[in-house]
């Protein structure tokens, strides 16, 4: 399996660990192309190897090909290698594309996109995440070698929040308090929460600040911003008290995904600059109400959670402020039906696992 980066890791995880756990004769390759995935999941334990792909060229390739010898590649969503494709096709290894969305704009559908679509040939089969995608595919004639299957973080979340563990020291730093969880925020989302959290003036309410980027700099930043914070390197110490902490920046990485079980109300950054909002899915899973930025046109996902009633879109911290406050308070029942529209939304998402795990056993592309 070969994914470019960490969110595509994600996408793919479900299907790679269910092949693992029905296929347990062969053994799992896993490849990636940036630093900012292979260094979070180069000890991941559910592969026989992991490392990067090298560069593409038809030399690499071979040789690639000649010392793997894979019974079945499966690439994520974007990842489109002209001369790996060209290699993998000519020895007729089985070849899948999983979780992949496609856009009008893109080279594929444009009078220049000849090689492009050439490349899609190449695999045998493509699951896209929607109708848009499929129907995109059927434009150039490769509708025979794709379905829907929808997207497979929708499993992953579900999986995550079904096998979830307690975190005695995030319990311990609540107390009971309710509490806001503000997931992969960049400096944008940070000034924010600042001005949004202190002009809420309530003693009870927590913060807790998991990052994008959690280098030293940043973290230090972080203190400074909130005065009085702790880390949660620090919390783990059994002689730390918190005393009536109100902010909690979480200086690790992985914790993510798990947090937002404990959140009152979920805040998923990114979206408050261009290049978008990060995974609302991960919040969204808990029956939790989850505020995003503007700039989230992107990600469809995102774009199905805000149409659904479970995600709210805020431009400034005072919309922020604002939402805070009449969440908290829940007056009219809005609290309890975003909640409820944000975890129905992910749970009818379920099953594009199934159904690229029954594609590979129909057509015995794998053997037991």
């Amino acid at each position: 399996m070969h994914c470019a980066s960490l969110g595509e890791f994600e996408q793919g995880r479900p299907v790679l660990e269910k092949i693992k756990n029905q296929y347990p004769g062969y053994k799992i390759l896993l490849t990636f192309f940036s630093p900012s995935g292979y260094e979070v999941q180069k000890n991941y334990s559910g592969a026989d190897w992991v490392f990067y792909l090298p560069m593409d060229g038809p030399g690499n390739a071979k040789r690639f090909l000649e010392i793997t010898h894979p019974s079945l590649v499966i690439f994520v969503k974007y990842e489109f290698w002209y001369y790996y494709l060209k290699k993998i096709k000519y020895r007729k290894i089985p070849l899948l594309l999983i979780s992949a969305i496609f856009r009008k704009e893109m080279s594929f559908f444009q009078w220049y996109g000849t090689m492009q679509r050439k490349i899609l040939s190449r695999f045998d089969h493509l699951f896209v995440q929607d109708k848009i995608s499929k129907n995109l595919i059927g434009e150039i004639g490769l509708n025979n070698i794709c379905s829907i299957s929808g997207d497979t973080r929708f499993d992953r979340v579900l999986e995550i929040a079904e096998n979830l563990s307690p975190i005695p020291e995030i319990e311990r730093f609540l107390q009971g308090n309710p509490v806001i969880v503000a997931g992969s925020t960049w400096s944008e989302d940070e000034q924010a929460l600042k001005s949004a959290f202190s002009s809420m003036n309530n003693d009870t309410i927590r913060l807790i600040i998991a990052p994008h980027e959690v280098h030293e700099g940043h973290i230090m930043h972080l203190l400074t911003l909130f005065p009085g914070s702790i880390l949660f390197s620090d919390l783990k110490k059994e002689t730390t008290t918190t005393g009536n902490c109100g902010v909690l920046i979480i200086n690790n990485i992985g914790m993510l995904s798990k947090l937002y079980k404990y959140a009152s109300i979920a805040y998923v950054g990114g979206g408050l600059k261009s290049t978008g909002v990060h995974n609302v899915l991960e919040a969204a899973v808990y029956f939790k109400p989850v505020i995003i930025g503007p700039y989230y046109e992107k990600y469809q996902e995102a774009i199905d959670l805000v149409s659904s009633g479970g995600g709210i879109v805020i431009k400034n911290a005072g919309e922020l402020s604002d939402h805070f406050m009449q969440l908290l308070k829940n007056e009219n029942d809005v609290y309890n039906q975003a909640s409820h529209a944000a975890g129905e939304f992910v749970r009818t998402k379920g099953g594009a696992t199934k159904k690229i795990l029954s594609f590979i056993q129909e057509n015995r592309l794998l053997t037991n």
